[in-house]
């Protein structure tokens, strides 16, 4: 099915980006297929109910997890949620500790991002000619805050309620992968003040900002990053296993959040994005 062919029945406005675990938390789910300009996501998406609302959730590595974070398709996979009517994007996902009160199990809804990714592709508008052969016009989103307001409030009132006790704010620090970070560069994300560690955090957010789509990150610290910790450092093995420890409250927490995100962006300023300039996306 073609990003043209779907129907209003195949429609959700809130989006989750989830790895591992995050497959099977929907109900009435319906798989569907979406092309992009920009090749084909990481893999079908589905659609179904959440707390009542309808929700479209993509598995951010595949659902066999076979996607390395350097090889995902992240122009696809937030063309392919607005095309299904996404306007607001929930995005959880694995990190690292890099102060030493932010221990494995802690969630931590950053308000800043760092990228230390190179050779992915992270804008829409890279200059080259679109279907009609013009070349595109030039367009710099505004990134200062890359987290949206209005979904991060949602998030921490629902951990809250949750019984969580959530971390407001804080700076994520995107790495390329897909190995861990050195004990030396560890120490230096650290030493800048930088709250975790991730692979994937960008350029979700900022291609989430282009389609002026609000965006918001949840990070389960599974790990205490190396060179914060003694010993051997982070292992895949204990990301997975703290992951999955934490993975239904994670579900319940995503329920709790979508049931309290408003109905449309109102006026939220990342629908607005894309003020002043010519380009809308349809």
């Amino acid at each position: 099915m073609s990003a043209g062919e779907i129907s209003t029945t195949e429609q959700a406005p809130i989006g989750v980006i989830g790895g591992s675990g995050f497959y099977e938390f929907l109900d009435d789910v319906a798989e569907v297929s979406v092309d992009t300009p920009y090749g084909p996501p990481s893999d079908s998406l589905s659609i179904g109910n959440l707390a009542g609302r309808p929700v479209a959730f993509l598995p951010r590595h595949g659902r066999r997890h076979t996607l390395p974070p350097h090889r995902i398709n992240y122009r696809a996979n937030l063309w392919a949620l607005r095309a299904l009517g996404v306007r607001q994007v929930l995005a959880p996902g694995a990190v690292g500790g890099l102060q030493p009160d932010l221990g494995p199990g802690t969630l931590v809804v950053p308000d800043q991002l760092v990228d230390r990714t190179s050779g992915r592709e992270q804008t829409y508008y890279d200059g080259q000619p679109g279907a009609d052969g013009q070349l595109p016009q030039v367009v710099h989103v505004p990134f200062a805050d890359p987290y949206c307001p209005v979904g991060r409030a949602a998030v921490l009132d629902a951990a809250r309620s949750a019984g969580w006790q959530p971390v407001d704010g804080g700076t994520m620090v995107v790495i390329g992968g897909p190995r861990f970070s050195t004990r030396a560069e560890s120490q230096w994300y650290g030493r800048e003040g930088w709250s975790v560690v991730g692979m994937t955090g960008h350029p979700e957010a900022v291609l989430a900002r282009e389609l002026a789509l609000c965006y918001t990150a949840l990070s389960l610290v599974t790990d205490l990053d190396s060179g914060v910790e003694v010993g051997h450092g982070v292992t895949q093995q204990e990301v997975f296993t703290v992951f999955a420890r934490n993975i239904d409250r994670l579900r319940l927490l995503l329920g709790d959040a979508v049931k309290t995100l408003p109905e449309d962006q109102g006026a939220c300023p990342c629908g607005q994005a894309l003020a002043g300039t010519e380009r809308r996306p349809s």
